[in-house]
């Protein structure tokens, strides 16, 4: 895989070697989430659901919380001053957690247009929270500001090396779980868990990512090749909201060949609903996007194909699933 930088400056390579370790780095500050058997499509082989909802925060990214910041104490990066990030929402959270759980300080920048019980939830976590800006990318300059100033270590949202490898610890449980599978389809947003999932099984399965139509993050910079802004919108913008795929995630797409598959609003939502019906299982409208592309009939498996669904959250009101 090339090497070409991200957003902080970092090398972009991540392989099953940076995964390895980060299994061996969070090991007993996440939850080892499980795996359910499902009904498969017809003609396909077996489908399970990894039920990364159920982990810590409520989505799959404590998992690179905690290994950014356990690799940075390692190579002592980091200092007294903890860490910053910028994030109102998952990534913000996972970090709080992450920096409470082994007793660092985290600032978290939110953009003044945060939610309050989003802010409440990072206060109750321990986090110092700073408002500043009415959009996120005004948050992240004032973030990046502030750990230049202070020496904390910067925690990005998904474009990290240690992110991404913490991410895809969720790839190496899903193999153990199975057995094996030929193929995972995963949602992608800024693509941290695309890329961690795609380094952990490269060589062992296909790995098909699946973006709202609304966000096409990952799509557009296969067809641009390279990373490129895209226009967010729809019911998955609050989790699947990334404007630009991670560099990262890019040359992990790229080097693993990954390709994108696009569901549109009605398809999440059905899914969402489906997912509920029949297996009472509560998910955000983004983590709903992999399982989407199986029951609006975008992929469809080979006979006898055994793939798996990554559900990535549930930090969702479930009021309107009745």
């Amino acid at each position: 895989m090339t090497s070409a930088g991200t957003a902080d400056g970092r090398d972009t390579a991540v392989t099953r070697v940076d995964v390895d370790a980060a299994v061996a780095r969070i090991a007993g500050h996440v939850r080892r989430t499980p795996v359910s058997a499902a009904d498969p499509p017809a003609g396909g082989g077996a489908l399970w659901f990894k039920l990364e909802q159920l982990q810590q925060t409520g989505t799959f990214k404590a998992r690179g919380a905690v290994n950014r910041i356990r690799s940075a104490a390692e190579t002592g990066e980091l200092t007294a001053a903890g860490v910053v990030t910028a994030s109102g929402g998952n990534a913000g959270v996972a970090v709080a957690y992450a920096a409470a759980r082994l007793g660092v300080p985290a600032e978290i920048f939110v953009p003044t247009i945060s939610a309050p019980a989003k802010v409440r939830r990072l206060h109750a976590l321990g986090a110092t929270v700073v408002q500043v800006g009415r959009e996120y990318a005004e948050a992240y300059e004032a973030a990046t500001v502030r750990a230049d100033e202070t020496g904390a270590a910067f925690c990005h949202a998904y474009d990290q090396p240690a992110m991404v490898a913490g991410a895809g610890t969720l790839g190496v449980e899903l193999w153990e779980q199975t057995g094996g599978v030929d193929t995972v389809l995963v949602a992608v947003g800024g693509g941290g868990l695309m890329a961690g999932v795609a380094a952990a099984l490269d060589g062992l399965a296909r790995v098909v990512g699946v973006e709202p139509v609304g966000a096409p993050t990952l799509h557009a910079a296969l067809a641009a090749g390279g990373p490129t802004d895209v226009t967010v919108s729809g019911v998955a913008a609050d989790s699947l909201g990334a404007r630009r795929l991670g560099r990262i995630a890019f040359d992990v797409a790229v080097g693993c060949g990954v390709r994108s598959l696009l569901v549109g609003d009605d398809d999440l939502v059905a899914a969402r609903r489906w997912l509920w019906d029949r297996y009472r299982l509560v998910v955000e409208h983004g983590a709903a996007a992999a399982l989407a592309a199986l029951t609006a009939d975008v992929y469809r498996p080979e006979p006898g194909e055994r793939v798996a669904v990554v559900l990535c959250g549930a930090n969702t009101d479930p009021a309107d699933l009745g």
